[in-house]
């Protein structure tokens, strides 16, 4: 359908983990949370990162940079 926006990805609202938008739970966290209203993505290749240490993030993978 034209004009029909669906979200590919969602965002855990307590860890900013970036799931697929049929996961229920968070595989992060185990929140059951979710926001479809995100933006901005960070991808974390390796927890050891200058970037993933100063966000403490400790699992690689996809993050919003903004949750509402």
């Amino acid at each position: 359908m034209p004009g029909k926006k669906t979200a590919i990805l969602k965002a855990c609202r307590k860890c900013k983990y970036l799931v697929s938008s049929n996961e229920k739970v968070c595989p992060n966290c185990g929140s059951r949370d979710f926001s479809e209203d995100w933006s901005g993505m960070i991808i974390i290749l390796s927890q050891e990162s200058y970037v993933a240490k100063k966000l403490n993030l400790k699992k690689p993978g996809k993050y919003a940079i903004t949750v509402r």
